[in-house]
């Protein structure tokens, strides 16, 4: 077709998924001007993801709507590795107004051409080089997604976590095993919100228990549940988490790194907040012990993992 149909055909795409978001936008506006709308939201360690977010009308409506997307009251940069580089961020950002696009489009930049989005420099959604940011992909921007969808109000808050489980040989050495863990989607207007589902920045799928079993022989699978109740209650109720319980035949290393354990998944239009999610450890003599939301634990033969993921948060009151 020739290199300029093709950088044509490039251009089309981006101005066609531009279009399609101003078009958007306008559902916000109805017959106002200007649609503004602030929210935040908090990590387990307190630290706050705040966001004002502001939608105009152009001189050439619906072609010409804008939004403004500004973090500023954002905590500042973390000691920890929960920090989300610039990317991530903006990567959240798309993806939620992506969602309000009614239309089957690829996904691209162009989607971004209507936003402004102002990000305080040394905030932990803009942190320096030297910042630790592991923790920023899998579990802050769950976060940004979270206080974004608040703002809009279009949706109660999914499970917000990825439940990072990891686990291995002391010595470092020999076979890792590294999942994330489903729980609640949260509730909107129109839907309850799903159960046991991967959800935003997460899509992986479980390990079957067979193949987990095989290949770890040093460990049982006891559980993986739905855990009953703990979508938040509503017209529309949040989606329910799950309980996955692993014995371990022989010592191990286990890391988790979560989120919800602290603050719950929110509730919309008066609709209950999704439960919390926990962490346990459950000795040989039965003996329950509840593990922070971050956590490096040696576990012993006959000791277990429990972890209760959170619900999704419900939407409008009973």
């Amino acid at each position: 077709y020739t290199l300029d149909t093709v950088l044509a055909y490039m251009g089309h795409i981006r101005e066609n998924a531009a279009e399609s978001l101003r078009l958007a936008l306008g559902k916000f506006l109805a017959k106002d001007d200007r649609f503004e709308s602030q929210f935040e939201d908090f990590l387990d360690g307190g630290s706050r993801i705040r966001v004002a977010i502001t939608i105009e009308r152009g001189d050439d409506p619906p072609h010409s709507h804008s939004t403004t997307i500004d973090f500023s009251g954002t905590s500042p940069q973390l000691k920890g590795n929960l920090n989300a580089p610039i990317a991530v961020t903006k990567a959240a950002v798309l993806y939620v107004f992506r969602t309000l696009i009614d239309a089957e489009i690829p996904l691209n930049s162009g989607c971004l051409e209507p936003i402004d989005i102002h990000i305080p420099e040394g905030s932990l959604l803009s942190p320096s080089d030297e910042a630790a940011v592991v923790g920023g992909n899998v579990e802050t921007s769950q976060r940004i997604v979270d206080v974004l969808l608040g703002a809009l109000g279009v949706a109660a808050a999914s499970q917000g976590t990825m439940n990072n489980f990891v686990f291995g040989r002391i010595d470092g050495k020999g076979k890792q095993y590294y999942e994330t863990i489903a729980g609640g989607s949260g509730a909107t207007k129109n839907h309850a919100g799903a159960s046991a589902v991967q959800v935003h920045m997460t899509n992986t799928r479980a390990t079957d228990p067979e193949v987990l079993e095989h290949r770890f022989p040093e460990l049982r699978l006891e559980q993986f549940s739905l855990r009953r109740r703990s979508g938040g209650k509503g017209g529309n109720r949040g989606g329910d988490g799950t309980v996955r319980e692993i014995l371990f035949l022989e010592p191990r290393k286990v890391s988790i790194l979560s989120e919800r354990r602290v603050y719950p998944p929110y509730g919309m239009s008066e609709g209950r907040p999704g439960r919390k999610g926990k962490n346990l450890l459950v000795t040989a003599e039965g003996a329950v012990t509840q593990l922070n939301s971050k956590a490096e634990k040696i576990v012993q033969a006959g000791e277990r993992i429990i972890i209760k993921t959170p619900g999704g948060g419900g939407y409008r009151r009973e």
